[in-house]
């Protein structure tokens, strides 16, 4: 059983498709209720259960609704999949305060949320795999989207420190942080020239398909207990240009 947030569009929709073709009953969560319920048509269309949570994980009584339904519907969340994730452009003196806390807000805080919420009863259970999406904007800083890179170099820190917290109860947590993947993540830049150049970053020729990262995450999940891939970083194999 699976909750996926950012399941609307990009990984978090690749990822929900994968894990239910796979077998996993899926909750998917996001702020697009229609695309949600595309999403669990398409699941169940090939036999799989899916349930749509509309919702905003920056708000942390969505996030963490998100998981109590999950539970209620399934019984319990074996996975969680944090994608849910916006970008910005500017730095400290450019980009308006709202702006930062938007980007840090759902990127950083809608994962501690739902982290929060699935942590307890993944303990009860003995067992779960959290597994945080971020970026290779996590580990070198583009000053232009500044505040993207600090919400990604934050998840990293809340990941590493949450996996040290919950190793021993049986729960593994991993991050996954990809380079150019074809996703909707230019759509969310107020800035429209810099909308269009991470449009062209995304799109370039041999970016990652979403796909290709939901198959890391069933790599991932698919491992004996005893492992926990706790970092992994995907570039696509030809990058002349890596942001």
């Amino acid at each position: 059983m699976a909750l996926v947030t950012g399941a609307s569009s990009g990984i978090g929709e690749a990822a929900a498709l994968a894990l239910a073709q796979a077998g996993v009953s899926v909750a998917v969560s996001g702020r697009r209720k229609e695309r949600l319920d595309s999403v669990v048509e398409r699941i169940v269309a090939a036999g799989g259960k899916g349930l749509a949570l509309p919702g905003d994980v920056s708000v942390e009584e969505d996030a963490t609704k998100s998981v109590s339904d999950t539970q209620a519907e399934f019984g319990r969340i074996d996975i969680l999949i944090n994608s849910a994730g916006v970008n910005e452009a500017g730095g400290v003196e450019s980009l308006p305060l709202e702006l930062w806390r938007r980007v840090l807000d759902i990127n950083l805080m809608g994962t501690l949320y739902t982290c929060k919420a699935a942590v307890p009863l993944m303990k009860a259970q003995r067992s779960g795999d959290i597994i945080n999406i971020s970026s290779t904007a996590g580990r070198r800083a583009v000053g232009v989207f500044a505040a993207y890179a600090t919400s990604k170099f934050a998840v990293t820190g809340l990941t590493e420190s949450l996996r040290q917290e919950v190793a021993g109860a049986g729960i593994r947590v991993s991050i996954i942080e990809p380079g150019a993947t074809q996703t909707d993540i230019a759509e969310s830049i107020s800035d429209p020239k810099a909308r269009e150049a991470i449009r062209q970053h995304v799109s370039k020729d041999g970016a990652m398909a979403a796909s290709d990262i939901a198959d890391a995450i069933l790599f991932i999940v698919s491992l004996p207990p005893r492992a926990n891939v706790s970092q992994m970083l995907i570039r696509p194999t030809i990058d002349a240009a890596p942001m």
